[in-house]
């Protein structure tokens, strides 16, 4: 016979979808629709997509072609023709609709942390698109980056998987270099992810940045002169905001290894999807409540 189901706090909760006629998740991806971008790009809007089926999730590139619809302002553009059309539609099928109303879009930039060049060029396209649309803050700093950059360095070699197993792994470092990009800004803001880090390490962790000349090599000294002799760099990037030369070049002027960048590491998915949820002030268990106009 089946279980009747549970009253109260041990039923099962139901699963999330996304509210009718939400707007759009448009991540602003750096750089062109490469291959490897465009892998990095499209697996982590069909993370969000799985945490919250119904969602219209699309991606939108700094440097894409407009003419095909890859560019951030194209993309904004035309989920505004298309909400239009919708719109059109049911008023030519008698239908009784509300105007659109609200953001048509919120754009998530694809930043672990802030890069205020990069910012600015997200929020001119949106300005270009001349498109309703709301701009949420970068992704982090925030428990679930610590827990990518953890993995990250535990997939190179470079750190435990946790503190209770492969405690003997003997290529772990005992110093950690936070590689940022974005100046002096997003060394602090991944100072604070980078404490976190350290707490599930256990060994210090210092920020630094790729685009500042010396940055590197100053915190790898710092490291080396308070006793720490194995070092490891561990890029706080998702991948797409700096060329995979620069990673490798600064771990050779560190003389150390480097990990993997964050890349589509499921919680990136997540933090872009709880972003945009923020911005729409839809809480999870309201996600499937009332339509949003």
């Amino acid at each position: 016979m089946p279980r009747p189901r549970q009253p109260g706090r041990h039923r099962r909760p139901e699963p999330l979808a996304a509210p009718e006629g939400a707007p759009a998740l448009v991540l602003a991806v750096p750089g062109t629709p490469g291959s490897a971008t465009r892998g990095i790009a499209e697996e982590i809007v069909s993370i969000a997509r799985s945490e919250l089926p119904g969602l219209d999730a699309r991606i939108g590139y700094l440097d894409g072609d407009d003419t095909e619809f890859a560019s951030l302002k194209a993309v904004l553009a035309h989920a505004a023709e298309e909400r239009t059309a919708r719109y059109e539609q049911a008023v030519a099928a008698g239908l009784e609709v509300k105007e659109p109303e609200g953001p048509v879009a919120v754009v998530v930039p694809l930043l672990a942390g802030p890069d205020n060049a990069l910012l600015r060029r997200v929020r001119q396209a949106v300005m270009d698109s001349k498109v309703a649309a709301d701009l949420t803050d970068v992704l982090g700093p925030h428990p679930l980056l610590a827990e990518a950059l953890h993995v990250r360095l535990s997939e190179a070699g470079l750190a435990r998987a946790d503190r209770a197993r492969l405690f003997t792994v003997a290529t772990a470092a005992d110093g950690i270099i936070l590689a940022s990009v974005g100046g002096e800004e997003a060394v602090q803001a991944a100072g604070i992810t980078g404490m976190l880090l350290a707490a599930r390490l256990a060994v210090p962790v210092m920020a630094a940045a790729l685009d500042e000349e010396g940055s590197i090599a100053a915190i790898a000294e710092q490291l080396l002169s308070s006793g720490s002799q194995q070092l490891a760099l561990a890029p706080y990037l998702i991948g797409p905001e700096i060329d995979p030369e620069l990673v490798r070049a600064a771990a050779e002027e560190a003389g150390c290894a480097a990990a993997e960048a964050l890349g589509p590491y499921p919680a990136i998915g997540k933090l872009a999807l709880a972003k945009y949820m923020m911005a729409l002030g839809i809480a999870p268990q309201q996600a499937q409540g009332a339509p949003v106009r």
